[in-house]
């Protein structure tokens, strides 16, 4: 029989390659939004996809509404990748990063166990969770210690699923993601403000300089589309559990920027200033993710490194800037 998925924040990076990946295997797919009709659903119809999905309009803060939905559409399995989703504005919006995140989990938990049907569940946790790792790589076991408002909120939605996991016995997941990027990324990500002005600057299109905060920082990027399939791969275990996604390889922002600006044949020092007013008030010196487990139990491991990420966003970003410049 086909499965049926209901995936919450459908219209982001992550939810438009989970969905294609779901379709590709012939699940039924329901996506949510908290207006289904003035929503865009922008990387949906980039991957052209949109029209094979239905979409329901959902307020993950209302718990009515997410029970509604649940009746409606029967899922077997559910996906949460809804929430505000950047770390910088937490700081600015931490009392709807929280709402949105924590409250949001909760609903969606309390709501299949209302329900009392055998609803699969995947909740997107985050490295930020970690907080500073201390130079090694954190894995299931790693202690949490968050050093912003997404990172409390992600921490806090982690606890609630192992709670619902252990107390009522439902089939709740967690992943642990580590940085992963894509061309779908909006441009407040730092690896899609970078690649968008190094490819502009390339083109002739942009001549003012690109402002960064801190570039000692260091982080473990993946290829967005290969971690959404650990997602799906959780949710086909027998037992549920938590895993950590990651590459196991961390870099720093530098050298991040090096290799983008070295691939349009550019110097990233004649292009780029550190501005003191994009350093966050407390920030994540290091961050490498541990992915052993994931590997031995689901069989997954990151295929691209950090430089063929670099690579095909570029190969994106200059197509994307050629086209509309002709």
């Amino acid at each position: 029989m086909m499965k049926t998925a209901l995936i919450c924040g459908i219209s982001g990076q992550d939810g438009a390659y989970l969905t294609q990946l779901l379709l590709n295997k012939s699940y039924v797919v329901y996506g949510t939004s908290r207006d289904a009709q003035m929503s865009s659903f922008r990387n949906l119809f980039r991957l052209g996809i949109l029209e094979k999905v239905k979409l329901e309009s959902m307020a993950l803060n209302d718990f009515r509404s997410v029970l509604q939905v649940l009746v409606k559409v029967k899922p077997d399995e559910v996906y949460n990748l809804a929430g505000q989703s950047s770390v910088g504005l937490s700081f600015g919006q931490p009392v709807e990063t929280l709402e949105s995140i924590a409250t949001g989990t909760l609903n969606l938990l309390e709501a299949i166990r209302f329900l009392g049907e055998p609803i699969k569940f995947y909740n997107a946790g985050s490295s930020e969770c970690f907080g500073n790792s201390g130079n090694h790589a954190a894995d299931e076991n790693t202690p949490f210690r968050p050093r912003s408002p997404y990172g409390v909120a992600k921490a806090a939605s982690f606890w609630e699923v192992a709670n619902y996991r252990e107390a009522y016995n439902i089939f709740a997941c967690s992943g642990i993601l580590f940085n992963h990027e894509s061309p779908l990324r909006p441009e407040r990500f730092v690896t899609q403000k970078i690649i968008t002005s190094a490819c502009k600057i390339a083109l002739g299109l942009q001549d003012h300089k690109l402002s960064l905060g801190n570039l000692t920082i260091e982080r473990d990027w993946g290829w967005a589309p290969e971690y959404v399939e650990a997602m799906y791969l959780m949710l086909q275990e027998e037992n549920p559990d938590d895993y950590v996604i990651a590459t196991g390889i961390s870099h720093k922002l530098e050298d991040f920027v090096h290799s983008v600006f070295a691939k349009l044949n550019l110097d990233w020092s004649n292009h780029v200033v550190v501005d003191s007013s994009l350093l966050r008030p407390t920030d994540i010196a290091f961050g490498k993710g541990n992915p052993a487990k994931a590997e031995q139990h689901l069989g997954w491991k990151a295929k691209s490194s950090m430089t063929e990420v670099i690579e095909m966003m570029i190969e994106e970003k200059l197509g994307y800037l050629k086209n509309i410049n002709q």
